[in-house]
């Protein structure tokens, strides 16, 4: 059974995160990324983008369930107020 601690290290390994926050029950998760990266694309570039650090868990079937809300930092730091 997955970490959610395991999902935010290979994100964080091929994506650099000002925030990341992972939470799940070891079958779905739920991922915030805040990254500069984001900057520029859409929100399906950015999902594309993260799906990128955990490809090689989806292929393989040990990750299946990964929800996304993907932010930069100016719209992390609107939302936060």
């Amino acid at each position: 059974m997955l970490d959610p601690k395991q999902i935010e290290q290979w994100v964080a390994a091929g994506l650099g995160c000002e925030h990341l926050a992972v939470k799940g029950d070891g079958q779905h998760f739920e991922a915030l990324i805040v990254s500069a990266e984001f900057e520029g694309l859409n929100r399906v570039q950015r999902q594309q983008r993260v799906y990128q650090t955990v490809l090689h868990k989806l292929n393989s079937g040990e990750l299946h369930a990964l929800s996304l809300q993907t932010l930069t930092p100016d719209e992390w730091k609107t939302t936060r107020g």
